[in-house]
């Protein structure tokens, strides 16, 4: 690709202007003064939903306790499956009850749905209460459009034709001082026949090496633990432009950085090279985990949803794994039920996960999408026949689960503590490299930081652990 073709980031000044609407926003005299960002989906949206916070706190607003006593409530979306769509919209609409009792409440709504082709019209007819809507490819622009949305009493509903830009220099409001998202590419390139997300995030945009290595180098001067490299696709990183860096090559540059621990999500088994398995090997930085998502273990069922690997591949590149990284953990995406999918085909991937054994599977049933070419397939699954099926398939991943954290016993793992354990606040709680969680009596100092720990005992979700003193 020659560097005219390369897509480049909104210019500078862009981001200037929209700083200087967020100025002339804090400046109001009457405006709204908290705000409270709802996430649906993805690390990619919780990061976007970072950006977003950090904007609106540069516009002057301070984050509300609940959406119930925010002056603005934000729903940044997600529409990879149905059920995210309606639980928003839900969510959304339960908000209009709340603007009649206080009418000065603003409602706006982000994120991938926005993006989705037709919403935009829905919500200009269908839900009239909503203030602001804008998509991913926009989200830049919240000060722009907040400010028209309060001086100017218009409602704005603002869908960016190209998803082709990179956006640069937003501010950020980090959730966590010790584990933090970064970002180095955007959108998907690959069409899998069930998925939306090509259509609304665009087709694949990298950043620019040099921009990503400085954000790390920031992060490691303040103290950050653990960050998570976020792309639809991170080892396709580089194909799209001319930097001639690829993504093992990013990886062994950001090992450099002096960042203790670096994950990264999500990968396509199609571009999972024998240099990302070498430098998994060889680079200390990378955490011995890898989310590698199949989603079937049927070959006519791979096809279908174009996902341009066979399971024997799959397979080559697990046992690759493995050989290179011993005490690798693996995961993936699991979905039952695709049109067509027959008993049989259903077996192979029960076949598949028992002879993979991933320490862990997000399972789904198929959601169909309008748009995509899955939701025109024939062949619909019956909806007792899908539940069946999951079930099944997720009674056998716990029991595998269950089989491998046994095996774990007795062994000794590096946890970053990330805070007190759920069920139990005298424990903590934290993420062993292999991204398993690890709860054990421990200090409230200990947040935050790396520390050895035995473990002595599995439950169904978790290990038990008592911390190694001396090391």
């Amino acid at each position: 690709m020659n560097k005219r073709d390369m897509i480049l980031p909104i210019p500078p000044a862009e981001i200037d202007a929209q700083m200087a609407y967020a100025d002339q926003f804090a400046a109001l005299a009457e405006r709204p003064q908290t705000y409270f960002i709802v996430t649906y989906g993805c690390q990619m949206n919780a990061h976007d939903s970072e950006k977003l916070a950090g904007t609106l706190e540069r516009m002057g607003l301070t984050a509300a306790p609940c959406k119930e006593e925010a002056d603005f409530v934000l729903h940044n979306t997600c529409c990879i499956r149905d059920n995210a769509e309606r639980k928003a919209l839900g969510n959304v609409t339960w908000l209009k009850e709340i603007k009649k009792q206080r009418p000065h409440l603003l409602i706006g709504i982000c994120g991938c749905m926005v993006q989705e082709p037709g919403m935009a019209e829905t919500l200009l007819r269908r839900y009239p209460f909503v203030d602001v809507a804008f998509g991913t490819g926009n989200i830049h622009r919240l000060p722009e459009f907040l400010l028209k949305a309060v001086e100017k009493r218009q409602r704005v509903i603002a869908v960016p034709e190209e998803q082709s830009t990179l956006i640069e220099g937003l501010p950020i409001k980090r959730e966590s001082s010790f584990q933090n998202y970064v970002t180095i590419m955007y959108g998907c390139n690959n069409f899998c026949s069930y998925c939306i997300v090509p259509y609304v995030r665009g087709r694949e945009r990298s950043r620019n090496p040099k921009d990503i290595l400085k954000e790390i180098e920031n992060l490691q001067k303040q103290g950050v633990q653990e960050i998570m490299l976020l792309g639809q696709n991170v080892n396709s990183y580089g194909n799209d432009n001319s930097f001639g860096v690829t993504f093992p090559q990013l990886l062994h540059e950001i090992g450099k950085t002096g960042i203790p621990r670096v994950r990264f999500m999500t990968s396509h088994p199609k571009d999972l090279s024998d240099e990302l398995i070498e430098e998994m090997a060889v680079n200390p930085a990378l955490c011995h985990h890898f989310h590698l998502p199949v989603q079937s273990g049927n070959n006519r069922i791979l096809d279908m949803m174009n996902r341009r690997y066979t399971r024997e591949i799959y397979l080559d590149r697990v046992r690759k794994l493995r050989a290179a990284v011993p005490d690798i953990g693996i995961s993936t995406d699991l979905i039952v039920a695709f049109p067509g999918e027959t008993e049989t085909e259903f077996e192979d991937t029960l076949a598949l996960s028992n002879e993979v054994r991933w320490d862990s599977a997000f399972t789904f049933i198929y959601s169909p999408r309008v748009g995509t070419k899955a939701a025109t397939l024939p062949g619909q699954i019956d909806p007792d026949v899908a539940s069946r099926r999951i079930e099944k398939l997720i009674h056998q991943q716990d029991q595998i689960t269950q089989e491998i954290f046994q095996s774990l016993i007795g062994t000794k793992v590096n946890v970053l503590v990330s805070g007190h354990a759920r069920r139990d606040e005298t424990e903590l709680t934290g993420k062993s490299e292999r991204n398993i969680s690890v709860n054990f009596r421990g200090t409230q100092d200990l947040i935050g930081h790396i520390v050895p720990v035995q473990i002595t005992a599995a439950s169904k979700t978790t290990l038990r652990g008592e911390i190694i003193k001396g090391e």
